[in-house]
């Protein structure tokens, strides 16, 4: 087993409106409303040059409120454990988060976001522009998530976003 570790340096931080990780969205796609930033530190804002070129963005981030890691969860859509590399869950063993969000516009530095499923005060380690190009895989298979009937998936995602008109 490798003993080197690994270490990652902020690039800026991530602002929603999410306080608490049990009323956060599990995942984009149930916060496609739910609007925040990556505000990068100054550092790095040339980094974004011709960002707005692109709809949808990977941010890669530390899952700094992560629970103690487990090899073995219960995910958010089922009552069943699985091996903890099978779901998304944040109690891993590197408390690394990833999630694909659409951009809204550039000011500067600043991202402004939508699909935000994360902490406020989430540390950013990096940016990737999303491109179905590269990004889109033929024919994949979901395992234990397909099990989980989308109406519930969504029930349970969803959480703290209000629905819209409510």
């Amino acid at each position: 087993m490798p003993t080197t570790p690994v270490t990652f340096t902020p690039i800026g931080i991530i602002r929603s409106a999410h306080a608490a990780p049990e009323a956060t969205p599990i995942q984009p796609v149930y916060a496609a409303d739910c609007l925040g930033r990556a505000e990068l530190y100054p550092e790095y804002a040339d980094g974004l040059a011709d960002i707005e070129g692109f709809s949808h963005l990977y941010l890669l981030y530390h899952l700094h409120r992560a629970p103690a890691p487990r090899l073995r969860v219960k995910p958010f859509l089922e009552d069943v454990e699985h091996g903890i590399f099978a779901t998304r869950g944040p109690a891993r063993p590197n408390p690394l988060g990833m999630s694909l969000v659409r951009l809204v516009r550039r000011e500067g530095p600043v991202l402004h976001l939508a699909g935000i499923d994360i902490l406020d005060g989430t540390p950013l380690i990096d940016i990737k522009p999303y491109s179905p190009r590269f990004d889109s895989a033929d024919s994949p298979r979901c395992g234990w998530t397909e099990r989980v009937p989308a109406d519930e998936a969504h029930r349970r995602g969803r959480r703290a976003c209000p629905l819209p008109g409510a």
